[in-house]
């Protein structure tokens, strides 16, 4: 058997749910434009260069849904999702989770974006398996705005799925082939892990690195 884990942000989807959350948010006049663009670009910018603090990151990304209750939440996210999401799934990614899948692959997304902002973004690409940042919930099961455990970025992606597979009794050594996907120099670390890792519309240094080493490198871009 065969693990396929997926990136998601500029991986599976042509864009960043943790920016498209945001921008989705001031459109509907419920987030300062000023304040947030700024400092969502800014955070975005790090992000690409290697530099996030994502603890920063967090306090900053998940303050907004503790304005929220639930199911006020749950119903934004749906207009997110058809205006904000689906538009930006290509049809090569549909495809390829497809193929794991039809080979019989154990698939995963596991990604640096929250667990709200992510859950039905994997339902809806048909994945079963997501390692997310996951949000802390008051006595109400409303979010306070803060993230609970080891945050999945960078090297905390290979501590959340060596969790995940012990919880499983398993390692990545119980897996014949292990397949990272992913478009990030931030997750070189999980790639150099990997049997198979693969590059998908890769940035600078993450193109570089797998031309040097001979990692193929794809493009799931309709």
């Amino acid at each position: 058997m065969n693990l396929a884990l997926f990136d998601l942000d500029n991986t599976l989807i042509a864009g960043d749910s943790d920016v498209e959350w945001p921008r989705f948010l001031i459109k509907q006049g419920l987030l300062d434009a000023d304040v947030y663009h700024a400092r969502n670009d800014a955070f975005y910018e790090q992000y690409k260069a290697g530099t996030l603090d994502i603890h920063e990151f967090l306090e900053f990304a998940l303050t907004p849904l503790a304005r929220f209750d639930r199911a006020r939440l749950d119903a934004l996210h749906a207009q997110y999702m058809e205006e904000h999401i689906k538009p930006i799934i290509p049809q090569k990614a549909r495809d390829l989770l497809a193929a794991h899948k039809a080979d019989g692959d154990v698939v995963m997304i596991i990604t640096a974006t929250n667990r709200f902002v992510t859950g039905p973004i994997a339902r809806e690409l048909g994945v079963e398996h997501l390692i997310a940042v996951e949000l802390e919930e008051d006595g109400n099961g409303n979010f306070t705005g803060r993230p609970t455990g080891v945050p999945s970025f960078q090297s905390g992606k290979i501590t959340r799925l060596e969790a995940w597979l012990a919880e499983r009794g398993e390692s990545l050594a119980s897996y014949d082939k292990v397949f990272f996907y992913s478009d990030s120099r931030n997750d070189l670390p999980l790639l150099e892990k990997v049997t198979h890792p693969v590059a998908v519309d890769p940035d600078e240094v993450l193109r570089a690195t797998a031309e040097e080493r001979g990692w193929p490198v794809i493009t799931l871009r309709d």
